[in-house]
């Protein structure tokens, strides 16, 4: 148990150092990268136009209810009775509201032209505002393009040139103050300050200005103004926007806010207005009939002599006024309701609505009505604000309306009928009395009715009038129920792009990141075998060792260079192999692989070399019938072989041949056959096999792919061992599948497994045995590079490679 979990933290260790290799391996996609990365982040903060953030705060505060003169209070609590109900969303909502965006654009004349200074590589623009060395004067009478821009260049304190591109393709040199027209602008251009202007103080000659239209420029600032409540308790709100210029932006804040207050202001104002209308309506109808009653009284007294009415008159006068005082009342309160009637059924919001208590109404269901409705109408306004028009709640309020405003017109109407029937009994009340005046003398009864006439329309006359006192006191005594408190200024403003720290935090991010996630999905995809645990994984195979990728021209390396790793490699190898055959003096082994270009070939021909150096006689025979090569490693030709003797055109001793190397002989795989696979399966074959144990200590086969071709199973029923080759980056892991599937089923015995080609970084350590580390039957791989063989014992040289050798060290023999 102990060795397993010695195993399982070994293995776990070695795929965290294998990740850093593989990142370490690409250090130099990460270098480039991470240049282009920071060299773009550089470039940004350099040439980016800075953006600045300014903000302004206001309050907004409740209307004072009470305040006024005691005459004129019930006037100003009528003109407050709606608004007071606006809430903090509504306000915010006015604020962010395109009509009010609008006022105030049509108020900033100087945000009509945007002036844009070009840099002197035309690389970075910078916008001006009231900074630019020149202004452009249109002729307001004709309308300009919008939003095409148009070029000055200043070349001197009286020229400039002037430049239109594309569809106009002007180029044009201009005097200052000469006026230039055409089918789309009509406009002059002047130097800001020619007292003090010099071409030596300018940044850049070159400049462009653009006309902007009113619905743009207001959508723009519409869009980019943020309202922030401060706090949840407080109705204090902060505006804030952004742009290039900050004291463009602060005039933007501070003209807000001034049209906001002045508007808020306007519309208190507009209800007291209404209500000196309607008081002025019904004084002028008053006026007339109070000049003839009077002028009549007069002229009446004068013909008749007679100056004041008896005691008897007098007091039948007396309570005719005062019946005639209700009446006139009540026709007052029935005007005022047929007035309310046709509003709420005209229009749809309570802004400029005359409250009942001007009139003197002072009924508590009309106004509870009028209160409910006006609070469903702030409601609505607060939801449409923040939320869809397909809101339940929108919904909810919608018919909630609908059902109030049903409510108050069949108040109204009940009222009118109710004042209808009281002003009838009124008149049947005045027409009692007056039979009592129709008593007195002739004369007197005269007089009492144009006295009473004249009284009656005084009264009245004198009652507008004070109304329309307490109400015009009520305008003039209106204060703005919002107010600034901080406005916005040019150093408080915040630079909020391009931030330089932060695009350099997230250029080193992005530089490390993308070559990170290309390796990363690179391993994902990738269906070739990298390293051991793409094996391992893959099958139940054991693996008898790896050889390293050959660096040299020969394909016979272990004998060009005795000493190096791969020769090593393969000494390895024939000492692994020991322990896979059987105890036997006479072993055949077979070299395979699965498909073309696993190095087979090459493995097969220098293990057969390192076996024959340590003294035992080895024959290595080249059975790819199909696609010799075996006769070029060895420079002999291919007349005679396999294929000749298997069909009898050779004998046995002619197809044995010697070579160079002491104790290795092979047996060449002869002209290509019609039918390789035939001649395999002959008798003669078996006679082959039999004759080469008996007379050689090794012999090693070189057959054909296993995937391509049947030759090379039919041929593993005369083999001691067989080992199937697999070339790093080359082989796919289907290929393990497939010799996993082989082993299963014990298709073919003794099976095994041999790395080839693996290519190990420098900074693997020592050898093999860390990134392919196989050794059959050890638990472990091989080291090499002790410092001995030849291509292992180069210190490294650059940088990197040093920095590496400190970071995980090399092994040392």
């Amino acid at each position: 148990m102990e060795y397993g979990t010695e195993q399982i933290y070994q293995e776990e260790n070695i795929d965290i150092k294998k990740f850093l290799f593989r990142i370490l391996s690409n250090w130099y996609w990460f270098a480039l990268s991470l240049f282009l990365t920071i060299t773009s982040a550089y470039l940004i903060s350099r040439y980016s136009e800075p953006i600045y953030s300014v903000n302004a705060t206001v309050i907004v505060r409740d209307e004072d209810k009470g305040g006024g003169l005691i005459g004129a209070e019930r006037i100003i609590e009528s003109t407050d009775m709606f608004s007071n109900r606006k809430n903090i969303q509504n306000e915010i909502g006015v604020l962010k509201s395109y009509s009010l965006a609008q006022k105030v654009m049509k108020e900033l004349d100087n945000f009509k032209i945007t002036y844009v200074n070009v840099g002197r590589r035309g690389i970075a623009e910078s916008k001006l505002y009231n900074q630019s060395p020149i202004i452009v004067k249109p002729d307001t009478s004709l309308t300009q393009r919008f939003g095409y821009p148009v070029y000055i260049n200043i070349i001197s304190e009286t020229e400039y040139e002037l430049e239109i591109d594309d569809e106009y393709n002007i180029h044009k040199r201009m005097k200052f103050g000469e006026p230039f027209i055409n089918e789309d602008f009509n406009f002059t251009v002047e130097l800001r300050d020619k007292k003090n202007f010099s071409t030596k103080n300018l940044s850049s000659g070159k400049y462009y200005f653009i006309f902007n239209s009113l619905n743009s420029l207001t959508s723009r600032y519409r869009s980019k103004l943020g309202v922030a409540i401060t706090d949840k308790e407080s109705s204090i709100l902060t505006l804030s926007t952004q742009g290039y210029v900050a004291q463009q932006e602060v005039d933007y804040l501070n003209k807000l806010m001034e049209v906001f207050i002045r508007s808020d202001l306007d519309e208190k104002n507009l209800t007291a207005v209404n209500t000196i209308k309607f008081i002025d309506d019904l004084l002028m109808e008053i006026t007339d009939s109070l000049a003839s009653a009077e002028s009549n009284l007069m002229q009446f007294r004068q013909s008749n002599k007679i100056i004041d009415i008896s005691k008897e008159g007098s007091a039948v006068l007396e309570k005719l006024e005062s019946f005639q005082q209700e009446r006139n009342q009540l026709d007052i309160k029935l005007k005022y309701y047929n007035y309310l009637l046709d509003y709420v059924k005209s229009k749809s919001d309570f802004k400029d609505i005359i409250a009942p208590s001007v009139v003197g109404i002072n009924d508590p269901v009309l106004m509870s009505l009028l209160t409910q409705l006006s609070d469903l109408y702030s409601k609505k306004a607060e939801l449409l604000f923040s939320a869809k028009e397909n809101n339940p709640l929108i919904d909810v309020t919608n018919q909630k309306l609908k059902n109030t405003r049903e409510g108050l017109l069949e108040n109204l109407e009940n009222l009118i009928h109710s004042t209808n029937i009281a002003m009838a009994d009124m008149d049947k009340r005045i027409g009692e009395v007056n039979k009592e005046v129709m008593k007195l003398p002739a004369t007197e009864r005269e007089l009492i009715g144009i006295e009473r006439k004249f009284n009656l329309n005084n009264d009245i006359y004198t009652y507008l009038l004070e109304k329309r006192a307490e109400a015009g006191i009520a305008q003039a005594s209106n204060i703005p129920n919002n107010k600034i408190l901080d406005i916005a200024r040019v150093d408080n403003a915040a630079k909020v792009s391009p931030k330089n720290s932060m695009n350099y935090m997230i250029a080193l991010v992005i530089g490390l990141a993308i070559p990170l996630v290309i390796i990363l999905l690179f391993d994902y995809f990738n269906n070739k075998i990298i390293d051991k645990s793409d094996i391992e994984n893959n099958t139940n195979v054991p693996i008898l060792g790896s050889i390293g990728h050959n660096h040299g021209d020969s394909d016979l390396p272990v004998i060009q260079n005795t000493k190096s790793s791969i020769s090593e490699s393969f000494r390895s190898i024939r000492t692994s192999i020991q322990y896979l055959l059987p105890e036997k003096e006479r072993n055949i082994i077979s070299i395979s692989s699965t498909i073309s270009g696993e190095g087979k070939t090459f493995v097969a021909t220098n293990l057969s070399v390192i076996i024959a150096m340590s003294g035992r006689k080895t024959l290595l025979v080249g059975l790819d019938l199909r696609k010799p090569k075996l006769h070029k490693d060895f420079n002999v030709n291919n007349d005679v072989g396999m294929s000749t003797y298997l069909i009898n055109q050779t004998s046995y001793e002619d197809i044995i041949r010697s070579t160079d190397i002491e104790n290795l002989y092979i047996v060449t795989s002869g002209p290509i056959p019609p039918n390789p696979a035939e001649l395999l399966e002959k008798p003669s074959m078996k006679e082959f096999y039999e004759k080469v144990r008996k007379e050689f200590d090794y012999v090693i086969m070189d057959t054909p792919p296993v995937a391509i071709v049947t030759d090379a199973i039919l041929l593993t029923q005369y083999t001691d061992t067989n080992i199937f080759i697999v070339r790093q980056k080359f082989s796919s892991k289907n290929v393990i599948h497939y010799i996993d599937e082989l082993y299963n089923k014990k298709d073919i015995k003794n099976l095994s497994l041999l790395v080839n080609d693996v290519k190990i970084p420098s900074y693997y350590g020592y050898g093999y045995g860390y990134y392919l580390g196989y050794g059959y039957g050890y638990g472990y791989g091989y080291g090499y590079g002790q410092g001995y063989y030849g291509d292992e014992n180069e210190t490294p040289k650059n940088i990197s490679s040093k920095i590496r050798r400190v970071l995980f060290g090399k092994k040392s023999g």
